[in-house]
């Protein structure tokens, strides 16, 4: 019985052991397929990170969140001795707001054409006409372009015209370099009025610390002897009782003889609107330095004019048909007028203007060839004059039309000036002039705070016979004399009729108070 017993507790013995072994093993087996699980989940993880899921949400595959499709094999993940797929190149996405462009002007983004881009040299012998013309023709496709004329770089360049209609708003022609006039006679032809034009055009802007550069010098030889001259000289008479026929010129050299009659305008603006000239230096021009024709909204400052004082009808800036000016803070030496102010000109404001040498700031000269000249709502003010030919002036012709109208010359100070207060309206710019009884009416014009140093007359207002002047009005003038190389005169007043607000220096007593006796009222003929 003993050993029956002890067969039955063994084999009991013996299941138990197999069941518990059973046990382990399927817990060993468990443990090993949740391991694996893990495995292919964190290498599903870093596939998928590998390859930069670009959706919109981020996957939790344990709470619930958005199911994605099972990797493509349903087993265990390859060994780790087989290669796993090559992620995919990440896709560069192009930014909404493109980035600052650097002037290659070579796309539709790009809003900056830089000239040395387009096949400019800038080595100051290399004619970069053309390279000028294609920036300015690729910028003129683009609003708010800019056109770039980098410093550092000399740029020779002919005649040219950066023009409209067609050209988008908003030009900026950036000159921080130099460009410079052909001094041969080739690329002008048989003359032409402008150099650098740009025309019919809308928000325009020059600016920049560039140099603009006529090399006019040999213009000014050349200069006929038919050529304008400043008929105010015929009232500068030096100590040795002799009148200067012509101004002197500058010393002749090489190109003397070569240039075409005709002399070009160094910049010039026509037909357009809100035009700004600023930063730049215009210098040696043929002719007139800076000019605008028939624009509306202009302003021009802190730029400068450079010429010698007797380089021949190098006016500084000359307006014609303009209207909404502003010019200030700027300098102006030349050889002509520092300011020109002609016909079809009205609400013009200048102020903190240096102009010397030169001829000062003048309105006109009118009505030539018994034209018709219109002038209104001139002001001019905080303004320093050394060395000039005259100060603030008006000067019209015999036999012209229309009207000037509403002048304010303030605050002005005039150092060694010849002329300091000039209305001349017997002007004429060459030999011989014949009288005429038609004339440009002048009313309202003011003078007041005109103080410093004169050489030859502080005060000259010469009128028409038939159609004097009314409303001229004189308020703190005090000018001194100063002996130097010219007969000193009085003040002269012809025709002159106003009022004398305050004592002057020196006394005004030939301006006559009030209206003239026979004041003609105007006629449709003087009316703008």
């Amino acid at each position: 019985m003993k050993g029956v017993g002890l067969r039955r507790l063994t084999f009991m013995f013996l299941v138990a052991f197999l069941v518990w072994s059973s046990s382990i093993e399927t817990c060993i087996a468990r443990k090993s397929k949740h391991w694996r699980q893990r495995r292919h989940a964190a290498s599903v993880s870093l596939y998928k990170k590998k390859t930069k899921d670009h959706s919109h949400g981020h996957h939790n595959y344990h709470n619930g969140g958005t199911k994605t499709k099972p990797p493509p094999y349903k087993t265990t993940p390859p060994s780790p001795k087989v290669k796993a797929p090559p992620s995919p190149k990440p896709k560069v996405k192009v930014p909404s707001i493109p980035p600052p462009q650097k002037g290659y002007g070579n796309g539709q983004r790009s809003k900056v054409f830089d000239v040395l881009h387009f096949g400019a040299k800038g080595d100051g012998k290399t004619d970069d006409t053309k390279a000028f013309q294609a920036a300015w023709a690729a910028a003129c496709k683009v609003q708010a372009s800019t056109v770039v004329v980098p410093a550092k770089f000399i740029f020779l360049v002919g005649p040219i015209s950066f023009s409209g209609p067609y050209c988008q708003a908003n030009i900026v022609f950036q000159l921080d370099g130099t460009i410079i006039a052909p001094t041969d006679s080739k690329p002008w032809g048989k003359g032409i009025l402008q150099w650098l034009e740009f025309t019919k055009l809308k928000g325009i802007t020059v600016q920049g610390k560039g140099i603009i550069d006529g090399r006019g010098s040999g213009w000014w030889l050349d200069a006929p002897y038919e050529d304008p001259y400043d008929d105010e000289r015929k009232l500068i008479i030096p100590l040795n009782n002799t009148v200067q026929e012509r101004p002197p010129m500058p010393a002749r050299n090489e190109l003397s003889g070569k240039m075409p009659s005709i002399k070009p305008t160094a910049l010039r603006f026509y037909g357009s609107f809100n035009v700004t000239v600023t930063g730049i230096t215009i210098q040696n021009s043929p002719q007139c330095h800076l000019k605008f024709d028939n624009c509306i909204g202009v302003v021009v400052h802190d730029m400068s004019v450079s010429s010698p004082g007797d380089s021949p009808n190098t006016d500084g800036i000359h307006l014609q048909n303009s209207k909404d000016v502003l010019i200030h803070a700027t300098s102006l030496a030349c050889g002509d007028d520092c300011v020109s102010i002609q016909t079809g000109c009205s609400n013009v404001y200048i102020h903190n203007v240096n102009c010397g040498p030169g001829h000062g700031i003048s309105i006109g000269s009118l009505g030539k060839d018994n034209t018709k000249a219109c002038v209104s709502n001139i002001t001019v003010r905080d303004i320093m004059m050394h060395n000039t030919m005259n100060g603030v002036r008006i000067k019209t012709w015999q036999g012209g039309s229309g009207n000037v109208q509403g002048v304010l010359f303030s605050n002005i100070q005039v150092s060694e000036v010849q002329l300091p207060i000039v209305i001349d309206q017997f002007y004429c710019d060459k030999r011989t002039c014949k009288n005429q009884t038609a004339a440009v009416a002048l009313s309202g014009i003011t003078y007041e705070k005109i103080r410093g140093t004169y050489t030859v007359k502080p005060v000259h207002l010469a009128c028409s016979d038939s159609l004097p002047c009314i409303g001229v009005t004189l308020s703190a003038i005090q000018l001194k004399p100063m002996q130097e190389r010219y007969h000193l005169y009085d003040p002269f007043c012809w025709q002159s009729y106003g009022e004398l607000t305050t004592p002057t220096v020196p006394p005004i007593a030939c301006l006559q108070i009030g209206k003239p006796p026979n004041n003609r009222v105007q006629s449709n003929y003087d009316v703008c």
